[in-house]
């Protein structure tokens, strides 16, 4: 029987594996398409296309999840983000124009689903199974510091490699390490304190958990207003990420210092590694969590806003830095109320709909974002940034006043403690 350490150990080198392969080209990927001949425009858009596959796929293959199981799901994620992986390097070889990157960034953000909600899905109800008594922000935290990690040495590795070769080779090299996670997965990922309801009419079983994930997700007051909030900080943080590569290069004066680019996604993974250890103290100054998600919320949109504004080479560096801190900080404890919000049943497709918003987000911010740069600079593409991201926090209001046990309790989101059960709905619940 799996124990709550080796169920964490596995988590964790998947939380490894993924990361090191995605980060390789996260601080050349807008260079990458740039240099394919793409106008800023048209950059995002395709980034907008990659999000709008995740919007148009993550509920579907969180319901894979949820029918078929956790581990399958991931696996399917490995196979299918190596091969589009693949593409984009033909595409980039080819010259190719604007269409043929949308398609492709639509199978990206299909890969990222298989993704989304399954591995965060399948360590909730591991843990519960296997007795774990700790706190979720710990293993969440735990997770998003071997993410950044993974992320530093992915992103210099790959600005690096850029450097030596082309920009292509980082994204071959990716595709590979995906394929070697597919094998770590397929013999040590195994779905645990969770079995996959396989009914004989699969449609029939994918309606029911569909319409579940609506009552116990959406019609959710204490939920809703979380995914509504993702709506604007997700779109905002997908594009002030990405920008940052060509923004950078622009600050510092040469458009082919590749590894300054890798620097924006090295800084922002180092971010994310001591973000992850001060979680737990930061959700230890507040008596609720809401509390602290609206104090970074505040915070991140001011940093943002002054990102666009001081259009100083070290000091936006050092503002990264700040803003890095604050949203990695967040997420675990984030990931935490909202794990506590929802039943296990529906908890994959439940956190697929919530990373469906956030992608929703990037389909509309990235290029009116991207246009803003095309038309008045990078500098106040951040600006209006900031402003979108401003409207979430009312959103985080309003998911405070629901007053969920969620907000305030430490134990684990299990879900015969979940205020969102089956048999105990949420406060505000609709009926």
């Amino acid at each position: 029987m799996p124990t709550p350490r080796s169920i964490q150990r596995t988590y964790l080198f998947l939380m490894l594996g993924n990361t090191l392969a995605a980060s390789l080209i996260w601080g050349i990927n807008t260079i990458f398409l740039l240099d394919a001949g793409l106008s800023n425009l048209e950059a995002f858009a395709a980034n907008a296309f990659f999000t709008a596959g995740m919007v148009l796929f993550e509920v579907p293959t969180g319901i894979v999840a949820d029918t078929v199981g956790r581990r399958a799901s991931y696996l399917l994620g490995t196979v299918t983000l190596s091969a589009a992986t693949l593409l984009y390097v033909l595409l980039w070889q080819l010259k190719a124009p604007f269409w043929p990157w949308a398609a492709v960034s639509i199978l990206l953000g299909l890969g990222f689903t298989f993704f989304s909600g399954a591995v965060e899905a399948w360590l909730v109800d591991a843990l519960s199974a296997s007795g774990y008594t700790g706190t979720m922000e710990a293993v969440f935290g735990r997770g998003q510091t071997v993410s950044g990690a993974a992320m530093l040495v992915g992103s210099v590795a790959g600005g690096f490699i850029a450097s030596l070769t082309n920009l292509g080779v980082p994204f071959v090299l990716r595709a590979v390490i995906l394929l070697v996670m597919f094998g770590v997965a397929f013999r040590l990922m195994h779905d645990i304190g969770f079995t996959p309801d396989k009914g004989s009419r699969p449609l029939t079983e994918v309606r029911k958990i569909a319409a579940a994930s609506i009552e116990f997700g959406w019609r959710v007051p204490a939920v809703k207003w979380l995914m509504v909030e993702s709506l604007f900080i997700g779109g905002v943080a997908i594009y002030a990420f990405y920008a940052l590569q060509p923004y950078l290069l622009e600050l510092y004066g040469d458009p082919e210092a590749y590894m300054v680019a890798g620097l924006v996604a090295a800084i922002v993974a180092g971010a994310q590694m001591v973000g992850g250890l001060m979680a737990s103290r930061i959700r230890g100054l507040f008596h609720r969590r809401t509390s602290a998600l609206i104090g970074t919320a505040v915070l991140g949109a001011a940093i943002l806003a002054m990102i666009g504004t001081f259009q100083q080479f070290w000091v936006v560096i050092a503002l990264i830095v700040v803003w890095g801190l604050l949203f990695a900080a967040s997420m675990p404890i984030r990931q935490t109320y909202l794990n506590g919000l929802i039943p296990s049943k529906q908890r994959a497709t439940i956190l697929s709909f919530d990373s469906l918003m956030s992608s929703g987000g990037g389909v509309w911010v990235q290029p009116a974002l991207g246009r803003a740069a095309d038309v008045w600079g990078y500098g106040t593409s951040y600006v209006i940034g900031a402003g979108i991201s401003a409207v979430a926090v009312p959103c985080l209001f309003l998911s405070r006043r629901e007053n969920a046990p969620a907000d305030v309790i430490e134990e684990i989101g299990a879900a015969a403690d979940s205020p969102a059960a089956p048999d105990s709905p949420a406060p505000g619940a609709t009926t």
